[in-house]
């Protein structure tokens, strides 16, 4: 009898490390399901819609370039100019020029990844703010102007890249554009709209589709195909009408 009784604690002992190795693998096998299911979910709203953290922080952004674009437009129509400004625009002759000089005035006194402006798609229902430079910080938050070429109202080609599936996905659908449809840029100083011509399907490297060409366009290009870098899309589009707007319009 006692060497029956003394092997009962162990036994009990054995089966509770048993099933306590029982209820910890239980328990990572219910996280790992979990994790699994949201990693699913994740990429399932990547594919029919878009990334959607990123998404988040994009929509948290735009919010913020909306304030700036709101006070950088209050600057413009009270006449945020300084007086040798004013004359300087005062001064010139045409529509033309005066567009050019604020455009360029603006150009100059943006940061990288400041709102400057706003694109409208209306054929594919988007609508975004725009912010000077195309580094990874600023493309986070929205479209933004490529550096190297100006803004509209400055004759040549104006440039635009933005993101297809990550922060926003702006330029998710722009592979629906077709020739006719219409693009419009408005800037504190005056709205442009433009008229698509084509889409191409280009390699990272062809840089000379924001070449300027014999008429004032607009370049908008986005990563191709979805969720890859390996091409780019481009849409050209050729400038149909100039509305000025603030300063340009007095």
């Amino acid at each position: 009898m006692s060497s029956a009784t003394a092997t009962r604690p162990a036994t009990k002992r054995g089966a509770e490390r048993s099933g306590g190795a029982g209820g910890w693998l239980r328990r990572l096998s219910t996280v790992l399901m979990i994790t699994g299911f949201l990693l699913l979910a994740d990429a399932g709203l990547t594919i029919v819609w878009q990334e959607p953290v990123s998404a988040a922080f994009a929509w948290f952004d735009q919010g913020e370039l909306e304030d700036q674009l709101a006070q950088l437009e209050l600057e413009f129509d009270d006449g945020g100019l300084s007086e040798l400004e004013r004359q300087a625009l005062d001064g010139l002759e045409t529509d033309e020029l005066r567009l050019a000089y604020l455009a360029r005035r603006l150009e100059r006194q943006t940061e990288a990844g400041e709102a400057v402006g706003r694109i409208d798609l209306p054929t594919i229902d988007e609508d975004f703010a725009v912010v000077q430079g195309t580094d990874t910080e600023s493309l986070r938050k929205g479209p933004g102007f490529y550096d190297a070429k100006r803004f509209p109202g400055v004759p040549g080609t104006t440039a635009i890249a933005g993101h297809r599936t990550t922060y926003g996905a702006p330029f998710n659908d722009i592979d629906a554009l077709e020739e006719g449809d219409r693009i419009t840029v408005t800037m504190p100083y005056a709205r442009f709209d433009y008229s698509v011509e084509r889409t191409e399907i280009v390699e990272p490297t062809d840089t000379e589709v924001i070449d300027d060409v014999s008429f004032d366009r607009l370049v908008l290009s986005a990563c191709h195909p979805l969720y890859s870098a390996a091409q780019r899309i481009v849409v050209f589009a050729e400038l149909e009408r100039v509305t000025p707007r603030g300063p340009a319009a007095l």
